[in-house]
């Protein structure tokens, strides 16, 4: 299951049923889980644990050093989970000791070409990266979250479960669950409503997210009077209360 070509450090720790293509590299601190597929010409170095029946594309360069100048080579790691989908030419950096020291990434992600995940990011489940989008370093994405070609997620900004990211998007500010933003810089455009619909939220829950939203966006409400009835709607509707939990710690500002 690996090619004659592939150099497989002695200290690496192999799964069964692990395929490595041709002409790959598996550093010392390497550790790939069972059944996950590596294909040709892949890079995965650095302290990287690789879950189970994950699908690495070729020319992926996966636990490199972090692009951060205050780097001097401690022992940071990066983490991938399960059952993962990394295309061609994607680059995802281990942590900083400024940070956790993790670089971690969730289960069942999709993630489509030149996607970069810098250091100490933080992805969650079953998300969407399309073609060319990037996370600056301690960038956080909820889970379901779908960010379109060529986004970009500015260092330290949360981006919230259920939300949809345009193409082309620039996010400078954090972005609550469950909403949809477009532009450069990032500005509302309602609920991912289709999204939430294929998820199976009910028309009620839908519903009162659209409130949520209203109160936030709409009604012309200061930030504190919003956060102030979106707790309120959230007492009856456990779905808005991770939207106020959300807006509640901001930390870079909101979009609005």
């Amino acid at each position: 299951m690996i090619h004659p070509t592939a150099i497989i450090h002695s200290g690496a720790k192999i799964g069964n049923g692990v395929e490595i293509g041709p002409y790959s590299v598996v550093g010392e601190h390497v550790e790939i889980g069972d059944n996950t597929r590596v294909g040709p010409n892949v890079v995965l170095e650095g302290h990287t644990r690789i879950g189970r029946e994950n699908r690495i594309f070729q020319f992926s360069s996966i636990g490199g050093e972090p692009q951060d100048k205050k780097y001097l080579g401690e022992p940071t790691r990066l983490e991938i989970g399960d059952r993962n989908t990394i295309r061609e030419y994607c680059s995802f950096s281990t942590g900083t000791a400024q940070d956790s020291g993790v670089t971690r990434i969730g289960n069942d992600n999709w993630i489509m070409a030149y996607v970069h995940v810098a250091h100490d990011c933080q992805i969650g489940d079953n998300t969407i990266f399309a073609n060319g989008a990037s996370l600056a370093g301690h960038a956080r994405v909820g889970d379901w979250a779908i960010l379109g070609g060529f986004s970009g997620v500015h260092q330290f900004v949360r981006v919230g479960a259920h939300s949809f990211v345009g193409a082309f998007t620039l996010l400078l500010q954090d972005l609550p669950p469950y909403i949809t933003v477009g532009g450069s810089p990032a500005a509302p455009h309602g609920i991912n409503s289709e999204g939430l619909r294929r998820r199976n939220f009910s028309t009620e829950s839908i519903a009162a997210i659209k409130r949520a939203y209203r109160i936030l966006y709409r009604n012309g409400l200061s930030l504190a009077q919003a956060r102030e009835q979106i707790a309120a709607l959230a007492a009856d509707y456990a779905e808005v209360q991770l939207f106020a939990d959300f807006i509640e710690v901001s930390g870079r500002g909101l979009v609005r």
